[in-house]
């Protein structure tokens, strides 16, 4: 092997002895709380690993929950802050309250009206009701009304 180096096609950078190695990442509760955050926010993993310091395939072994539940946590603090404002009394209340019923509740200004449910009939009533329908949409119908 060529002195202090790497062998060519050993995936070592040249400088670095045999044994030598990397020095190996060591996660931090900061760095740990960096990545959720990043993660939360959207910032593709490749980046998030620049900014560490480490590969990504290093950040996917140490980072792992990290990586998964950023979203969730960030989503989660949103809509807290979401339901405060539109539970409350500020000026963004009622617009908050109408997003909120619109995404969440399903509302839309664009649905149909609701169509009153009958009330349920009583027996004599369903009795005349039948009576009355009898024979409609048959060739005997004119012999029953």
């Amino acid at each position: 092997m060529p002195r202090g180096g790497a062998r060519p096609g050993s995936g070592r950078k040249p400088g670095i002895k045999e044994g030598d190695g990397y020095k190996r990442h060591e996660p931090t509760e900061g760095g740990r709380k960096s990545v959720e955050a990043m993660a939360g926010f959207g910032i593709p993993e490749e980046d998030i690993a620049r900014v560490i310091g480490i590969g990504a395939k290093t950040l996917r072994a140490y980072y792992g929950d990290e990586l998964a539940l950023g979203h969730v946590k960030a989503n989660t603090r949103v809509a807290q802050n979401l339901f405060t404002i539109a539970t409350g009394t500020g000026s963004g209340a009622v617009t908050a309250a109408i997003f909120w019923l619109k995404v969440r509740a399903g509302w839309s200004e664009y649905a149909p009206a609701p169509v009153p449910r009958p009330e349920a009939l009583g027996k004599k009533d369903q009795a005349q009701v039948a009576s009355e329908e009898a024979g409609r949409g048959n060739e005997w119908g004119h012999l029953v009304h």
